[in-house]
C-alpha cells in the first residue's frame, strides 16, 4: 500500500468507525444549521422533514433561479446530488436506514448536505439530496489524491509560430476559448504550505470537475452500515439496491444559454457554441476547456479521435487516388476486355456453380463485376498496402508526440495513475474477507485466495471460450447459408428470363454475397448484446484488485469479443473463399452436403471489398443512431411533462437528473468503436482504398456527436485523471503489427496481381500485348464426360462438350489429367516469396520510422525538466524562508543544521539539472 493510500484510509477512519458505531476523530463535522430544512441524515425521513418546516421558511421557486448550482443560500456550491424515491414498499423501512447511515458518516466526513423535499420538484415525486463539500475537506481530500495546484505564473516562453498559422486561421477557435485561464507551474497540494499556491479566493481555487473528483471519491468509500455481517460501503452499491436513483455532478449552466448567475462561468454553454454544434465541424476542438471541465480522461480521448481523424485525411487522400487510379484505367484493364470480348468470353463455357440444378454458363456473364473488381483490383492496391503500413507506424508515433506534449501541458507528467493502480478498489475490499500482511507497508489489508483465484480465472477462461466459439458457429452458419443461397441464386438467375437485363450486374456470387454481409451484420449487432453484458460479468466475478485492473481486464474480453465477431466474416471472405474448392468431378464440401464457394472468375477481392463496406459502414450508421438519436429520445420523453411548466419551476438538478447517464463505461465504449473501425482501416485495407474516407466522414461526424451528446444529452461525468490511453495503445500496437501480414496475404491470396504477374513476365507469348490471352490461361479444362453423378447438370440442351474453371491444372487429355501444372507451384512461389518481401520491407521502414520518431518531443524534455527545476526552487525557497522565520522567532527546532541541510538540497537541485 502505498502512501496516498494509507493517508487514504487515515482521512476516512472515522467514516469506517461510525459504521460500527464508533466515535469519529476525523475532521470536525460541519453542521448544516445554514440549511432551511433540516437533512434526513439527521434522523428524520423527508416526510417527518417536511412537516417541521415553519410556513415562513418553504422555499418559493418561482423566486429561485432554475440556473441555481447553490444551496439557498446562494453561497456553497452545489458539488454533487443525490437522488431517491420514497416509495413505501417492503424495502422502504432498510433504503431508509441505509439513507440516514450513509448521510450522517457523510456528514462526519465533513460534507454539508441539503435535502429538497419530492413536494418541491417537477414530478412531486423524487427528493434530492445536494452535497456541498466546504473548504477543509477539499484541502484535506487534495492532499490525498494528490491534486497538482497552482504555485506561480509560468514564465517559459511559448513556441515560436507555426508560419502556416496564416493558412490555418479559419480552422481556429478564440483565444479564451482555447486557453481559458493563464498557464501556472503547480505543484502537489499540502495543507501545511497552504501560503505557497495561489489562493485568491477559497470558493473557486478548486475548479468544479476537481471538486466532484473529490465528493465522488468519498462517496465511493463512505459506509452505510452492516448487512449479513459484513461492511457495506459506497454509492455504487446504495444505486444498485435502489437506495438512490441517481447520484452525480451538475451541469453549470443550461447548454443553450448562459447562466443567470454571474458567478457562473457557463462553460458548458460555450462549449456547445464552440464545440458541439456540427456547424463547427472545420473547427479545431478546445482541449483545454474540455479537461477543465470534463477532466483529463474524457480530454484525452477528444485529443486522440481529434489527432486519429486528422492522420485519416492523408490516408483517404491517398486512397482515394489509388481508387481514381483504378477508376481512370478501368477500360485499359486487358482481363476485363477479354472476358467482356464476345469472341473471347462468351465462347468460353464454364461448368456449373452447383451440383445437379444449375446450367453451363458463358464467362462474358461476369463482364461488369470483372470491370467493378479493377476498381479495387490494381497496381494501386500494392503501393496502398504498403503506404498504410507506413501509415499506421506514423500515426501512432505522432501520437505518442502529441500525447506527450499534453502530459506536460496539463500537469500529468508525474501521474502515473496512482489512484488507479494501488488504491483499492470498494468492491475488492468489500468482497475480499481474508487479510493479509503488506510486505511493503507492514500493515493488513484485504486479498483474495490464490485457489479462489484460480476457480474464477477457470471459469472466467471457460467462458469466453464459450462465447468465442459461439461466435465461429454463427460464422459458419452464415457460411453454409452462403453456400445454400449461391446453388438457389444461380438456379434460379440462369433459369429466369426477367432477371437476364440485370444478371451482368447482379451475378450469384454478387447476390449471395450482399445477403450474406447483411445477415452477418444483424447477427453481429445480436451478439455485440449479449456479448456486453457478459464481459461485464465475468470481469465483476473476477474482482479485479484496483481501478485500472478492472478497465484492463474488462478492455482485453471487450476487444476480443468484438475482434472476432466483427472480422471473423472478413477473414472467411480473404483468406478462406475460394481457396478448398477443388475442381470439377472432385468438388470439397462441407458437412458432405454443400459444396464450397467459388469465387468469382475476376477474384474474390470484389466481394471481400463488399463484406467491408457492408459490415463497417453499417457498424458506423448504427453506432450514430444509437449514440445520437436513442439519447435524444429517451430525453424528449423523460421532459415531455416539464416542457408544459414555467422554466423557473424547472430547477438545475432536477434538468439533469432527467438527462441519461453517461456511466462508467461510456467512454470505454467510444473508444472499442474506434478501435473497432481502425482495425477495418488497416486489417482489409488493400481490398478497399476508400475505406479511410469512409472513416474520415464518420469520425468528423463521430466528433460533434460525441460532443453534442455529452454536452446536452448526458449528465456531467463525474471527472478522472488520465495521462494515456491506456491499453488501448497496446492493442492498437498489436493491429498495425498485423495489418501488414493481412494486408500482405490479401495482395498475394486474394488479390489477382501476382498469377498477373507471373503471366506478364513468364507465361506471356505475346510481346505487343503481355497480358492478352490471360483469361484463357487461367482457366483449366474439363471433360463434361468425366463428370460423375453427382456433380453432372441434370440438362446440356447445347451438347457442350468441355466446360472451364478457375485453377491451374492439367487438361484430360494429358497424362498428370487434372494435377497442378508447373505455372501453379510458380505462383505459389511467387505470393509466398510476394509476403516475405512486402512484410520485411514494411517492418525494416516502420521500425526504421519509429526509431527516427522521439517519443517526446526535444522541447517538451526541456520544459519538463525546466519546470522541475523551478517548482523544487520555489518549493525549496519557501521552506528556508519558513526556516528563516523560526529562526528569528527563536524556535530551538528550527537548528542552523536543518538550515544548511535545505540550503545544500538547492545547490544540488541546480547540480541536477
Amino acid at each position: 500500500m502505498n502512501r496516498l493510500g494509507k493517508k487514504a484510509n487515515e482521512t476516512l477512519i472515522e467514516m469506517a468507525l461510525s459504521a460500527d458505531g464508533e466515535e469519529c476523530n476525523g475532521p470536525e463535522t460541519i453542521s448544516t444549521a445554514g440549511s432551511e430544512i433540516p437533512s434526513s441524515s439527521e434522523g428524520l425521513n423527508s416526510t417527518e422533514t417536511t412537516l417541521l418546516i415553519p410556513e415562513h421558511q418553504v422555499i418559493d421557486k418561482r423566486h429561485q433561479s432554475k440556473d441555481s448550482i447553490f444551496f439557498r443560500d446562494g453561497v456553497r456550491r452545489i458539488d454533487f446530488v443525490l437522488s431517491y424515491v420514497d416509495d413505501l414498499n417492503k424495502e422502504w423501512e432498510k433504503k431508509l436506514e441505509r439513507r440516514k447511515e450513509f448521510e450522517s458518516n457523510l456528514q462526519k466526513a465533513g460534507l454539508e448536505l441539503e435535502t429538497e423535499d419530492k413536494k418541491e420538484s417537477e414530478d412531486g415525486k423524487i427528493f434530492f439530496v445536494k452535497i456541498h463539500a466546504p473548504w477543509e475537506v477539499l484541502i484535506t481530500y487534495a492532499e490525498v489524491l494528490n491534486i497538482k495546484v497552482p504555485i506561480r505564473e509560468n514564465d517559459i516562453p511559448p513556441m515560436v509560430e507555426n508560419p502556416l498559422d496564416c493558412v490555418l486561421f479559419p480552422l481556429r477557435l478564440p483565444e479564451k476559448v482555447m486557453h481559458p485561464e493563464p498557464d501556472y507551474f503547480t505543484a502537489p497540494f499540502s495543507k501545511d504550505k497552504q501560503e505557497l499556491y495561489l489562493i485568491n479566493d477559497e470558493s473557486t481555487f478548486f475548479s468544479p470537475s476537481m471538486r466532484n473528483r473529490i465528493v465522488n471519491y468519498i462517496l465511493t468509500r463512505c459506509p452505510y452500515g452492516t448487512e449479513e455481517g459484513k461492511k457495506k460501503f459506497g454509492i455504487k452499491r446504495l444505486l444498485n439496491n435502489g437506495t438512490y436513483t441517481a447520484a452525480y455532478p451538475l451541469h453549470d449552466c443550461q447548454y443553450w444559454k448562459k447562466a443567470s448567475d454571474p458567478n457562473c462561468d457557463s462553460e458548458r454553454y460555450t462549449l456547445y457554441m464552440e464545440w458541439a454544434r456540427f456547424l463547427r465541424f472545420y473547427k479545431e476542438q478546445p482541449l483545454v476547456l474540455i479537461r477543465k471541465y470534463y477532466g483529463e480522461k474524457i480530454g484525452i480521448y477528444f485529443a486522440w479521435l481529434g489527432f486519429y481523424t486528422e492522420m485519416l485525411f492523408l490516408a483517404a487522400v491517398v486512397g482515394l487516388i489509388c481508387f481514381l487510379y483504378g477508376l481512370f484505367t478501368m477500360d485499359e484493364n486487358m482481363s476485363s476486355k477479354e472476358i467482356c470480348d464476345p469472341a473471347i468470353g462468351g465462347e468460353i463455357i464454364m461448368c456449373p456453380l452447383c451440383d445437379r440444378d444449375c446450367e453451363y454458363w458463358r464467362l462474358n456473364t461476369t463482364c461488369e463485376s470483372s470491370q467493378y473488381s479493377h476498381l479495387f483490383d490494381n497496381v494501386a492496391t500494392l503501393f496502398f498496402a504498403i503506404f498504410m503500413g507506413i501509415w499506421v507506424t506514423l500515426f501512432l508515433e505522432f501520437w505518442k508526440r502529441r500525447q506527450a506534449r499534453l502530459k506536460y501541458e496539463w500537469d500529468l507528467v508525474d501521474f502515473e495513475e496512482e489512484q488507479q493502480q494501488l488504491q483499492l478498489r470498494p468492491e475488492y475490499e468489500a468482497k475480499c474477507t481474508q487479510k493479509k500482511k503488506n510486505p511493503v507497508t507492514q500493515e493488513m489489508e484485504p486479498y483474495l485466495p490464490l485457489t479462489s483465484q484460480a476457480v474464477r480465472f477457470c471459469i472466467s477462461g471457460a467462458t469466453v471460450l464459450f462465447w468465442v466459439s459461439l461466435i465461429i458457429a454463427s460464422m459458419i452458419a452464415v457460411i453454409v447459408y452462403r453456400l445454400a443461397v449461391y446453388a438457389a441464386s444461380a438456379s434460379l438467375m440462369e433459369n429466369t428470363q426477367t432477371l437476364q437485363p440485370i444478371s451482368g450486374v447482379l451475378t450469384p456470387q454478387l447476390a449471395t454475397s450482399v445477403t450474406a454481409s447483411c445477415l452477418n451484420f444483424v447477427i453481429i449487432m445480436i451478439l455485440n448484446f449479449f456479448y456486453e453484458r457478459i464481459a461485464i460479468w465475468i470481469t465483476d466475478m473476477e474482482i479485479p484488485r484496483t481501478h485500472m485492473e478492472y478497465e484492463n481486464r474488462l478492455t482485453m474480453k471487450m476487444f476480443l469479443f468484438q475482434f472476432v465477431n466483427y472480422y471473423s466474416s472478413c477473414f472467411y471472405v480473404a483468406f478462406f473463399k475460394g481457396k478448398f474448392v477443388g475442381y470439377p468431378g472432385a468438388y470439397t464440401y462441407m458437412f458432405n452436403r454443400w459444396r464450397n464457394e467459388e469465387c468469382d472468375p475476376a477474384g474474390c477481392l470484389i466481394e471481400l471489398t463488399t463484406q467491408l463496406t457492408i459490415v463497417m459502414a453499417g457498424k458506423q450508421i448504427w453506432g450514430n443512431i444509437q449514440e445520437a438519436i436513442v439519447p435524444w429520445i429517451c430525453n424528449w420523453w423523460g421532459r415531455r411533462k416539464a416542457r408544459n411548466n414555467p422554466e423557473n419551476l424547472y430547477s438545475r438538478w432536477e434538468q439533469d437528473h432527467d438527462l441519461q447517464t453517461f456511466g462508467a463505461l461510456g467512454l470505454f465504449y467510444e473508444y472499442l468503436e474506434m478501435v473497432i473501425q481502425f482495425g477495418f482501416i488497416t486489417l482489409f485495407v488493400a481490398s478497399f482504398p476508400l475505406a479511410p474516407l469512409l472513416a474520415l466522414m464518420n469520425n468528423i461526424l463521430e466528433i460533434r456527436v460525441d460532443s453534442w451528446k455529452l454536452t446536452t444529452q448526458y449528465r456531467r461525468p463525474v471527472a478522472a485523471k488520465a495521462h494515456s490511453i491506456g491499453v488501448w495503445q497496446e492493442i492498437l500496437n498489436g493491429m498495425a503489427i498485423l495489418s501488414v501480414v493481412t494486408n500482405a496475404f490479401i495482395v498475394a491470396f486474394t488479390s489477382d496481381m501476382i498469377p498477373r504477374l507471373v503471366y506478364y513476365y513468364a507465361y506471356s507469348e505475346n510481346e505487343d500485348s503481355p497480358m492478352s490471352g490471360y483469361i484463357n490461361n487461367s482457366l483449366s479444362v474439363f471433360l463434361i464426360s468425366d463428370f460423375p453423378e453427382r456433380n453432372e447438370p441434370k440438362e446440356n440442351p447445347e451438347n457442350f462438350v468441355i466446360c472451364r474453371y478457375r485453377d491451374y491444372r492439367y487438361p484430360p487429355d494429358h497424362e498428370k489429367k487434372y494435377l497442378h501444372t508447373m505455372q501453379f507451384w510458380h505462383i505459389l512461389a511467387a505470393k509466398l516469396a510476394f509476403i516475405i518481401i512486402m512484410e520485411h520491407v514494411v517492418f525494416i521502414v516502420k521500425f526504421f520510422v519509429a526509431w527516427m520518431i522521439p517519443d517526446v518531443p526535444a522541447d517538451v524534455k526541456a520544459k519538463i525538466k525546466r519546470e522541475k527545476y523551478l517548482t523544487q526552487k520555489i518549493l525549496h525557497e519557501y521552506e528556508l524562508e519558513k526556516l528563516k522565520e523560526r529562526l528569528c522567532q527563536g524556535d530551538t527546532r528550527a537548528t542552523e543544521k536543518e538550515f544548511i541541510a535545505t540550503e545544500g538540497r538547492m545547490e544540488l537541485s541546480r547540480a541536477m539539472f
